[in-house]
């Protein structure tokens, strides 16, 4: 009965301890005859190993092994080692069903009978992949973080004592601070710091706060051994034993002097950009203002040169007015004009100008608009180049600086106007230039009004007595021109404007035209004229001014309508078109009639260059705002060219 009694008692712990195996999964536990052969599985082993089963039981275990510890004979080797010390242990690859390998902790004990024969062994394994990897992981950081503190250049890495004595020197602080490391190592870290810094205590701080809040961290200027300056950021930790004292510092230093100047260049660059972001945008918004501006005055100054022509006799007073108003819109054409050249889309007339001669020419004129306190000179080399620019821009820029000169020197003083020629100019491309210079003995700029003279619309003189867009328009025709234009002031000392011009192409200079003189061919044909135009108030204008010159005139709101008119009307004998118009540019159009109708002489008429390098090449141009003479002049050079 307690033989009975013991062998169901055993019976249930053998099920349970089956059970126990079953139910483990991150173990392969399994048994193995004498000779190697699997006789249990568990599901820890099918789960880590792959196989099931029914895959398995029978078969060798040194299937497990890798092809090169099976040649070398480490599964026989292993179970001898079990049964003759009682236990083996170790780790190494092990292989998957599938084929894939993992780095396995294995364990096999012998099992013997009561009578101490060998019946087989017991196996367990262990997947510790992730273990070994997170070792090796360790051992290479281990090793990485050596080579960096020993090998590093870029840094100097050392420690100190609690005292702020140095133990330690990389070649990182070698190369940054001078020292070789019997130099340094044993003496205090504060001869690193400049004689100002010691001074205050800096040093001392720095350890201080490191101590007290585990890191300190800063920039400044630090000192090599041959007494050269650097900018460094620093870095200390404070390092603690284990029971909580401090064990020392480590010090980290970088000479960051490189990107300090980086930075400052990179900020000026910064702004730089930000300005020529800010003008173009200002350009952009300016130039289209200008063009619809245009528009209206040459409606406005059209219908008053007609008014004024249709009232004959009529009162001075009504006569006065008109005059007044045609040169309040003359006034406004030459504000465009500025604001134009600001935004770099007024057509120049770019020709060999002699500089000495344009400013002789323009001697009467300025001393008349400076006034009899401002006093002008001129200084000009013998031999000096010839430059590419608009003959008429230029003598008013001259003019714009010399009166914001004047303007600048309210109890007098001296303008002085001169030219220098100069080679590969920073900022243009390479090539000859000649810098006019116009400079004043006034008041003088501060930096920050310096930073804004070309900005459009500012302007510090008084209300009314400034546009704010001469500089902006200076600017823009030197631009324009290929050159580029430079303002030098301090308070107290004047100002000079330096205007970087393209030398010329050896060509002799074509004298300038007085526009004043201009006869223009005698034209008396009366001619069929189809006008293109979006804007009605134009077309209207231009319509009126050429039936009072006695022409035929046919008016169309679009290209596509003039188009339709060209086929219809076959005696057009002149085109006269807008440029910006919805849905084809006048350009466009005359390209369309030189393709239907080749004899159509065009004319363009715009007052803003919105056309692209080699556009409407060969078409005549007329700018807005014209006058009737104007438009006269240029019907009579278009069809008898």
């Amino acid at each position: 009965m307690e033989h009975s009694e013991r062998f169901e008692a055993s019976g249930a712990n053998g099920g349970r301890f089956r059970m126990l195996v079953d139910a483990i999964t991150d173990y392969a536990i399994y048994m193995l005859d004498p000779d190697g052969t699997v006789t249990s599985w568990n599901p820890g082993a099918m789960r880590s190993k792959g196989y099931e089963e029914s895959e398995i039981i029978g078969e060798n275990f040194s299937r497990f092994y890798t092809e090169e510890d099976r040649k070398a004979g480490l599964p026989k080797r292993a179970l001898e080692v079990s049964e003759r010390e009682g236990k083996f242990e170790s780790e190494g690859w092990r292989v998957r069903k599938d084929g894939t390998k993992f780095w396995a902790y294995v364990v096999i004990d012998p099992i013997r009978d009561n009578a101490g024969r060998l019946v087989g062994f017991a196996k367990i394994t262990r997947d510790l992949t992730e273990r070994r990897q997170a070792e090796l992981a360790l051992r290479e950081s281990e090793e990485q973080f050596r080579l960096l503190v020993q090998g590093v250049t870029d840094y100097a890495i050392f420690l100190l004592s609690p005292e702020g004595y140095v133990s330690n020197w990389n070649s990182g602080a070698q190369r940054i601070k001078g020292y070789a490391p019997e130099e340094i190592i044993g003496r205090h870290f504060s001869r690193f710091y400049t004689e100002e810094d010691r001074h205050v205590g800096v040093p001392g701080e720095a350890l201080e706060i490191a101590a007290r809040e585990g890191r300190f961290e800063r920039e400044g200027w630090r000192v090599r051994k041959d007494g050269t300056q650097f900018f460094a950021h620093v870095l200390i930790d404070a390092i603690y034993h284990p029971d909580g004292s401090l064990l020392g510092f480590a010090k980290i230093t970088r000479d960051i002097t490189e990107r300090m100047n980086a930075e400052r260049s990179l900020e000026k660059a910064r702004e730089a950009l930000f300005q020529s972001q800010k003008m173009e945008a200002i350009g952009h918004l300016t130039g289209g203002i200008a063009h619809d501006f245009n528009n209206l005055l040459m409606a406005i100054q059209g219908s008053l040169e007609l008014l004024q022509r249709r009232l004959p006799g009529s009162d001075p007073k009504v006569a006065q007015l008109i005059d007044n108003a045609l040169q309040g819109t003359r006034r406004g054409a030459a504000l465009t004009q500025r604001m134009l050249a600001f935004a770099r889309r007024q057509e120049l007339k770019l020709m060999p100008l002699d500089i000495r001669d344009s400013v002789q020419r323009m001697t009467n004129l300025l001393q008349s608009s400076l006034g009899p306190t401002i006093r002008v000179e001129t200084h000009f080399p013998p031999d000096l180049p010839e430059v590419n620019a608009d003959a008429n821009q230029l003598e008013l820029a001259l003019l714009n600086l010399a009166i914001n000169g004047r303007d600048a020197m309210p109890k007098g003083g001296t303008i002085t106007i001169g030219a220098t020629e100069r080679t590969d100019v920073p900022g243009l491309e390479s090539g000859n230039y000649v810098c006019v210079s116009v400079a004043d003995t006034g008041t003088g700029m501060d930096e920050e009004t310096l930073r804004r003279a070309m900005e459009p619309f500012f302007t510090t003189k008084g209300v009314g007595k400034g546009t704010g867009l001469g500089l902006p328009m200076v600017h823009g025709m030197v631009e324009q021109s290929g050159g580029k234009l430079l303002l030098r002031s301090k308070l107290g000392e004047g100002t000079a404007a330096e205007l970087y011009l393209p030398v010329a192409p050896r060509a002799k200079a074509l004298p300038a035209q007085n526009a004043d003189t201009y006869t223009p061919p005698f034209f008396s044909k009366k001619l069929a004229i189809l006008t293109v135009d979006d804007d009605p108030l134009v077309a209207l204008n231009t319509s009126a001014l050429l039936e009072e010159l006695g022409h035929t005139v046919y008016s169309a709101p679009s290209a596509l309508h003039a188009l339709d008119i060209l086929r219809r009307e076959k005696k057009i004998d002149l085109m006269i078109t807008d440029q910006l118009m919805p849905g084809m540019t006048g350009s466009e159009l005359a390209s369309r009639i030189r393709a239907e109708n080749s004899h159509i002489p065009v004319i363009l008429a715009t007052g803003y260059a919105e056309l692209a390098p080699g556009e409407a090449e060969g078409l005549p141009r007329l700018a807005k705002p014209f006058s009737q003479r104007e438009l006269a002049e240029a019907i009579a050079r278009a069809v008898t060219s």
